[in-house]
């Protein structure tokens, strides 16, 4: 680390698995399929671990179609995986279940206290009418908000960053030095945020830094350092003080 917080004026935030709790919301939406199965061997790390390889590999395969469409994708191939029996019905709930994510129990806190000091922009995967029902738990109006909607591309697609920067650039004349970006995910946003030159700060709710679990998250071979690590938002807003 070689700047401090105040250096920078500009957070940019990944949304789901750093503000809100997307581990939870996708297993409690993957609970009707699993339970119409009468499975009792299908546990969460199992689950998510899963969700992350094929929504990884649908984003890749199929960038351009929306969350929602993409999510009953995913979740049909889910089913399909561990022989579940899936219908259009339930496909389509899951596709529609980012609503109903819950937020981390200190984001709203945590993003109060940090709009005293900074800019702050959402560069998420997900659609607008998503995230806005998600920012409705967020308790704070973003500056700029960029869904891979808007850009054509899910992260970690360089595309996003370079559009990231460049609308901030453009509309509200914030330059890369300012931004310092803000994510939970390595796989999504730390290794492609690195190479398009942007200062990280690392939210580490899963305690990968401390051998834990990565979740609903695609693994990443090697860890790209970071210039922040705080191991929820709560941590980065007192460090940013009152």
């Amino acid at each position: 680390m070689t700047r401090s917080l105040s250096a920078f004026t500009t957070l940019t935030f990944d949304c789901y698995g750093t503000l809100i709790d997307w581990e939870s919301g996708v297993w409690d939406a993957l609970q009707p399929v699993i339970a119409a199965s009468g499975r009792d061997d299908l546990t969460r790390d199992i689950a998510l671990a899963a969700f992350a390889e094929l929504e990884s590999a649908r984003q890749a395969a199929t960038p351009g179609l929306r969350y929602p469409e993409l999510l009953a994708a995913v979740h049909r191939e889910f089913a399909a995986r561990f022989s579940l029996p899936a219908s259009e019905e339930l496909d389509r709930a899951f596709g529609e279940s980012v609503p109903m994510w819950p937020a981390f129990p200190d984001s709203a806190d945590a993003l109060r206290q940090l709009k005293r000091h900074f800019k702050l922009v959402i560069l998420s995967n997900v659609h607008r009418e998503g995230f806005a029902a998600s920012a409705r738990k967020l308790g704070v109006a973003f500056d700029a908000v960029y869904t891979a909607e808007d850009i054509g591309s899910y992260k970690p697609d360089p595309r996003n960053f370079d559009y990231l920067r460049e609308r901030l650039a453009a509309d509200h004349g914030v330059e890369k030095e300012d931004i310092l970006h803000t994510a939970q995910s390595l796989y999504h946003d730390h290794v492609a945020a690195a190479k398009a030159e942007l200062a990280r700060a690392w939210i580490d709710r899963q305690g990968l830094s401390r051998g834990g679990s990565w979740g609903a998250t695609a693994r990443v071979e090697e860890r790209p350092e970071v210039d922040f690590l705080f191991f929820t938002l709560g941590e980065m807003a007192a460090a940013a003080g009152d």
